[in-house]
This record gives C-alpha cells, sequence and structure tokens, in this order.
C-alpha cells in the first residue's frame, strides 16, 4: 500500500508531467514568426547610378515580364528606378560597351536606369520576371532608346 510521502511524490510527478505536455501543446500551437529573406538593399543600380527616387505624385508599378526562349525586350532606357526579381528561366541583358550580365531564377537586380539596355531570354523556357517600377504621375517606366 502507497504510503502518504509515495503519494505526494506521484502526484507532484503527475503533475509536473501535466504541466510539460500542456506547455509542449501551448508551443506546438503557436504559429511561428514570419520569416523575411533579404533578395536586394543597395543604394545604386546594376551599372552603379545612383538610385534617386522621382519627384511628384507617387506611383508604384508592379508587372510580371514573360519573354519566350530567343524573345528580347528591345533596346530601352527607364526613368524611374526598378527593381527585378526572376521568377522562371533565364535573362541576358545587353548594356553595350558595359558589357552583359545574366540573370537566372532566384535572382534580383536593381536594373540600369539613364543606360540604354536590352534584355534576351537566352534559356530554353519561358522567362518571368517581376518588376516594381518606383515611378511617379506622367513618367514613363521605359522608353524605347538606340544602341
Amino acid at each position: 500500500m502507497p504510503t502518504l510521502n509515495s503519494l505526494h511524490v506521484m502526484a507532484a510527478a503527475g503533475a509536473l508531467a501535466m504541466f510539460a505536455l500542456g506547455a509542449a501543446t501551448s508551443s506546438a500551437l503557436t504559429p511561428a514568426p514570419p520569416r523575411m529573406m533579404p533578395l536586394l538593399s543597395t543604394d545604386k543600380t546594376i551599372m552603379g547610378e545612383p538610385i534617386v527616387y522621382p519627384a511628384g505624385s507617387a506611383l508604384l508599378t508592379t508587372a510580371v515580364i514573360s519573354l519566350p526562349p530567343g524573345g528580347q525586350t528591345g533596346w530601352h532606357t527607364h526613368g524611374v528606378p526598378v527593381t527585378g526579381y526572376i521568377l522562371e528561366g533565364e535573362l541576358t541583358v545587353d548594356y553595350g560597351e558595359r558589357g552583359k550580365r545574366k540573370y537566372k531564377k532566384g535572382m534580383s537586380v536593381a536594373e540600369a536606369i539613364a543606360i540604354p539596355h536590352n534584355g534576351t531570354n537566352t534559356g530554353e523556357t519561358d522567362m518571368r520576371l517581376f518588376v516594381v517600377y518606383i515611378g511617379a504621375e506622367g513618367l514613363q517606366n521605359s522608353t524605347p532608346a538606340k544602341q
């Protein structure tokens, strides 16, 4: 027959086990905090131009640009800062005398603003690029340019 001391020990052990089970269950039900993985943080474009926000009433534009294999953007410049993230495929950008850069899935870039450039899908699948134009009312995000 259990003694009074052994009953106290068993009760304490049971209470401790219930507390541990409750704590484990509580932490299992608590959602994990959001995680942030920085992709790019810079004050200059890929070509070393300073990033300057345009004057005027702000206008933020997001888009997904798609190019089939061999497709091109055409030579252009940007009137506003723009950043992009390759969702799928591969994009090679020709910056003329400044050379070419190849961007693949998962890469991010602060694109050239005033330097003419032409993007070509040099991969074997469609290229999809998520872009964010940091513009202002009345300004063009992209303007055709000559090489």
